[in-house]
């Protein structure tokens, strides 16, 4: 039988609690490669069951994490370009405001 909408929130909720109630002290944080230690980078470590914690190096105390689908999807969606950001128009350029 389906989850109702209902079950499906209840459950996600209980997710993310238990995924922010784990001890992360200890985990190690990794970036990409060629960047440096004192260079602003995105950092992700990885979590029990797949998922996947996210931070800033300009802020390694504000964690986002992710449930394994939840990641899955964003990189999944990366891949396909679907956060890729369009450029600015500039003054002049079509679609640039008068």
């Amino acid at each position: 039988m389906a989850e109702t909408e209902q079950e499906i929130k209840a459950r996600k909720e209980r997710e993310r609690d238990e995924l922010y109630a784990l001890d992360i002290s200890g985990v190690e944080w990794r970036s990409a490669p060629g960047t440096e230690e004192h260079e602003e980078r995105v950092e992700i470590a990885d979590l029990p069951d797949g998922a996947v914690a996210m931070r800033s190096s300009l802020d390694p105390d504000t964690v986002l994490r992710y449930t394994e689908a939840e990641w899955t999807a964003f990189v999944l969606g990366a891949r396909d370009g679907e956060f890729d950001l369009e450029p600015a128009p500039h003054d002049g350029e079509p679609g640039a405001d008068a």
